[in-house]
């Protein structure tokens, strides 16, 4: 792997450092770039991967990370998203051990600290991708690119599209770069001689690649299997390479950057006449022109840097490109992390070469270097500003994907979660508007319209939403409210057996099936019979669920007093404090529910559900408190 100095290297107007000082460096500037989010909360998709995962819990048995998927959802499952990463699930509740629970601190922390670290490692690799292996007399390696290396490492540590990775707490794609990155790094960059290398081949490295190579070939057919495919349409190959094309210009110019890509974000291309099939064609013409140069060149620097370059850039995307499955995304910056090195390889050899041609405009190459590195850093300490809350990242992302259905509706969620329901509303009627099947936003409208009483629309809205998808036990259960509220007895009975058909452990849906018939006992004068059934429906459910709360709460009628009454005879009931607890939580009374949680994990610590509903409320009181003016 020996080579010759890079001819322009010297021309970068950066300077030649040492290894150690270039790799300090870089990480600083990593840690630069996202050191304001390490205080964030979780957002998007920590609340599934991480908050509401029970695999993450100690008292899951740890089995069960090999069964479920990235969710915590059982493989087999209809309901399974099929994302099956138990190595990042493991490392998930490595992390909620050593923190002692759910803290957002810790995960961040690692995130932003693994994104350093790779970002150092990046320097060895840049190096030997560049200038090969060449050592000295001592055995000591001799870099031919210290600078073009540099470079790289640098536009790599403060790319603004590392963003969604190195700050949400899911960080599976950092960890396996990491790993692969240092493996590199150990294999061709920690061999003090030339012939280690050869020695090492001829011990057992072709060995080891190819059973490497095995490994994955059966991880992708595993994938395969789990996840489906099927062969793409014409027009599916259209639009894949059209999202390519996006891809690339999110790699080229990473201000347009987005949580959520789905739901209309993207217009399909349905017609060879969309203007834009320019960009998938410029973008094919682009690449061709650097494969030819790579395989033509009779420069061998620009062979084997062109070469390289791709190679980085192209075979990481592999998996994500809907070539060998669907992968239910069109565009995900996390994605893109292994593809930006090759990326910011590409660019630092072009930054390289036009700094060899035009050597007279030194100063000029030096301030818009400079002012590159500046956008990048600014741009990724806005943009990890933004993921450091939902209100925040949800925001942001109305101006880059206003058609996104799915923007709308977690702006109008989280409005709702903040209690500004009018303005939830607004974005939630947008996102039906936009998706007109969006069974989750009419659900969500349906409830708000149900508080607000507008009984008559809610039932049209969650009417609908159970028509779209049958399925929808949530939407079942509500509907059966609205029906209930209307006084339409039978249709809400109907409702609630239908949710609790699709979802047969609901104690909810129990708790309103028995105030159903409370409230038929109220308005039909065989009082005793409905009542009757009400208490049958209650530990009809308790055979079910036997130490759900809710349940409990239907066969006390609700009673305060119930609970109060009892606590005078035993006030060291761990579960009377706990029932009472969430009783005044449904209520609002948030202090008196934070009391008897707290009551209730003092005496019983590993009380059922009790920890999971106080740290909900914690949460709910610590937005409350940010949101309240002092």
């Amino acid at each position: 792997m020996a080579q010759t100095e890079v001819h322009w290297d010297h021309q970068i107007p950066l300077p030649k450092l040492a290894p150690l000082h270039a790799k300090i460096i870089v990480a600083l500037v990593a840690l630069l770039c996202f050191i304001n989010s390490y205080d964030g909360d979780f957002v998007f998709d920590d609340s599934e991967a991480i908050v509401n995962n029970k695999d993450l819990n100690p008292a899951t048995p740890l089995n069960n990370i090999w069964r479920n998927d990235f969710w915590g959802s059982n493989l087999s499952s209809n309901n399974s998203h099929k994302s099956y990463r138990p190595l990042t699930v493991l490392t998930f509740r490595l992390n909620y051990l050593m923190a002692g629970g759910l803290h957002p601190v810790g995960f961040h922390v690692l995130n932003i600290g693994l994104h350093s670290l790779i970002s150092a490692l990046m320097i060895d690799m840049f190096s030997i991708l560049l200038g090969g292996l060449a050592y000295d007399g001592n055995g000591n390696r001799i870099s031919h690119a210290p600078k073009a290396s540099l470079l790289a490492g640098l536009l790599f540590a403060a790319h603004p599209v590392h963003t969604e990775s190195g700050v949400n707490a899911a960080f599976d794609v950092l960890l396996i770069c990491n790993v692969n990155v240092y493996e590199l790094s150990q294999t061709l960059f920690l061999r003090r001689k030339a012939e280690d290398v050869s020695e090492r081949v001829r011990t057992g490295l072709l060995t080891r690649l190819a059973l490497l190579a095995m490994g994955g070939a059966f991880l992708l057919y595993a994938r395969w299997r789990i996840m489906g495919t099927g062969p793409p349409a014409f027009t599916e190959i259209v639009n894949y390479n059209y999202y390519y094309s996006l891809n690339a210009w999110v790699l080229l110019c990473p201000w347009w950057l987005c949580f959520d890509w789905s739901m209309g974000c993207v217009p399909l291309i349905k017609s060879a006449f969309d203007w834009r099939t320019a960009w998938l064609l410029l973008l094919w013409c682009f690449l061709i022109g650097l494969i030819s140069q790579a395989l033509c060149s009779q420069d061998s620097q620009r062979r084997r840097t062109l070469t390289l370059g791709l190679v980085l850039l192209v075979v990481p995307f592999l998996p994500a490109c809907n070539i060998f499955f669907r992968v239910g995304f069109v565009i995900a910056e996390r994605v893109l992390y292994l593809s930006s090195a090759g990326y910011c390889l590409l660019l630092a050899y072009a930054l390289g070469h036009c700094c060899g041609r035009w050597s007279r405009c030194k100063g000029l190459l030096r301030a818009s270097l400079l002012a590159l590195l500046c956008v990048y850093v600014a741009r990724c300490a806005l943009r990890s500003h933004q993921w450091r809350s939902e209100q925040s990242l949800f925001t942001s992302a109305l101006s880059v994907c206003p058609l996104n259905a799915k923007v709308h509706y977690n702006v109008g969620k989280n409005l709702a979660d903040r209690g500004n329901t009018s303005a939830a509303i607004k974005y939630y009627r947008e996102a039906v508007r936009l998706h007109p099947k969006y069974v989750h936003a009419m659900n969500n409208l349906g409830n708000i319209l149900k508080e607000r009483n507008e009984l008559v629309e809610a039932e049209e809205l969650l009417a609908k939403a159970v028509l779209i998808q049958p399925d929808f036990a949530a939407a079942w259960m509500n509907l059966g409210i609205v029906q209930n509220s209307l006084m339409k007895f039978k249709e809400a009975e109907q409702s609630y057996w239908n949710a609790i058909q699709f979802r047969k452990k609901y104690p909810d849906c129990y708790y309103n099936l028995g105030r159903l018939s409370q409230s038929r006992a109220s308005a039909h004068t065989q009082s005793t019979c409905n009542l009757a059934q009400a208490e049958a429906i209650g530990r009809e459910a308790l055979k079910l669920l036997p130490n759900d709360h809710t349940i409990m709460f239907s066969l006390a009628n609700e009673s305060e007093g119930f609970f109060l009454q009892a606590l005078k005879i035993n006030p060291n009931a761990a579960s009377c404090h706990g029932n009472l607890a969430v009783l005044y939580h449904r209520w609002g009374k948030l202090e008196l529910a934070k009391k008897h949680y707290e009551l209730s994990l003092k005496l019983d610590p590993d009380a059922p559900g009790t920890r999971d509903n106080y740290n909900m409320l914690r949460r709910k009181l610590d937005q409350l408190y940010r949101t309240t003016p002092p």
